[in-house]
């Protein structure tokens, strides 16, 4: 096989990986909180259930791709991770009790929460020169979110939000499978093994991770949430899904396009764009009371999650050295996507029986804009002493 060619085979696996883990973020994200608000959860309960599993997004990943990188395999604790999360997962089907589905998420969230980073890391090595090509292979798990969230909301209308829980472990099943043929990059045992916590002596990163820390809290309200203010708005699953995925339409148009954005556009104006509109989006769902305004709104992720999620990754890679890249992305997923997230879910879950959840997405403007705001002011400043 041709470089060309194995290259492209790496490429291919990279996909499918991308492929089926949004696919099942595409039954998970839209329908999991939805499904405990009907089984009788409370909002409180909901956002503690999604503040722990994120939770667990801020010290499991970051211990693993330690490890991984003291090691300089990442394969074997990826395909272990894929099986035994898959494992537990599945032990959703046999209880509806809030505590034991905390357990559950609690496991849950230790070995499937690294899987991301892990795969962001291989998709870095596999690309080398060619990482602001990134968007064209993680726009395969966009394309599947999109067709996931359309054909699940009209399977739930059809019969109950009870079926996402043997959904999402066939999805995962045939994930972990697929998982072993992932490519073994190993780094070379000459280079030195530094602790994780020497990316964060950088300064940049500090600030940076800071600010995508306060981005990540103010999607709490959408992502906790978004599902169960559309069915309380009166709108069923079907428009739901649509919902979704026309967010993730969005989304993969930038994330094709993504090789032209980051030739014409630094890293540092993609993101600070991405803090402003994030910020007019959440402020537009405090007031839509249309499904116009509120389809709108969703096209806007192509800048909120779509640009600002593959700027973070690349802006990472560049600044973490290369000897903890995996740990670089590790620390990128558990301060955004992991504290980020949970303290979003938390102060969401606490204040949405009291405010509502559109005096949420109000708030979640403030925080996004004062994200954008510390972040443009720091780029200023390095720009200042140069």
């Amino acid at each position: 096989m041709t470089d060309e060619k194995s290259r492209n085979h790496l490429k291919l696996i990279l996909a499918s990986q991308y492929f089926l883990y949004f696919g099942v973020l595409g039954i998970f994200l839209p329908y999991f909180n939805l499904y405990c608000y009907r089984i009788g959860f409370d909002g409180f309960q909901i956002g503690v259930l999604t503040a722990v599993r994120t939770g667990a997004t801020i010290i499991f990943p970051i211990l693993w791709a330690t490890i991984a990188d003291r090691f300089h395999n990442r394969k074997l604790i990826y395909i272990f991770f894929n099986f035994i999360s898959t494992a537990i997962w599945a032990l959703y089907l046999y209880t509806v009790d809030f505590w034991a589905m905390l357990v559950i998420t609690i496991l849950y969230g230790i070995f499937y929460s690294p899987l991301i980073s892990f795969l962001e890391a291989f998709t870095m090595d596999i690309l080398g020169r060619e990482r602001k090509s990134y968007g064209r292979i993680r726009a395969w798990g966009t394309f599947n979110f999109i067709v996931i969230v359309i054909v699940i909301g009209k399977i739930i209308d059809i019969f109950s939000t009870e079926i996402i829980i043997p959904l999402i472990l066939g999805g995962s099943l045939i994930q972990s499978f697929i998982s072993i043929k992932i490519p073994n990059i190993r780094i070379s045992k000459k280079m030195p093994v530094i602790p994780w916590t020497t990316t964060l002596k950088k300064k940049q990163i500090v600030i940076f991770l800071f600010c995508a820390f306060l981005m990540l809290v103010s999607h709490g309200t959408y992502y906790g949430f978004f599902s169960i203010h559309l069915e309380n708005m009166g709108y069923g699953n079907t428009f739901i899904g649509i919902t979704w995925a026309l967010a993730s339409i969005a989304e993969i148009l930038v994330m094709i396009k993504s090789n032209s954005i980051f030739r014409r556009f630094s890293l540092e104006n993609v993101l600070t764009f991405s803090f402003m509109i994030a910020t007019i989006r959440w402020t537009l769902l405090f007031f839509a009371d249309t499904p116009t305004l509120i389809l709108f709104s969703q096209l806007l992720h192509a800048v909120t999650y779509g640009t600002f999620h593959m700027a973070s990754i690349i802006y990472i890679d560049q600044l973490a050295p290369q000897e903890a890249k995996t740990s670089g992305q590790a620390i990128n997923n558990a301060v955004t996507y992991g504290l980020g997230m949970m303290v979003g879910a938390l102060f969401n879950g606490y204040f949405f029986e009291s405010i509502g959840s559109s005096y949420l997405f109000l708030l979640s403007g403030f925080i996004a804009l004062s994200g954008g705001i510390i972040f443009r002011r720091y780029q200023k400043n390095i720009c200042s002493n140069n």
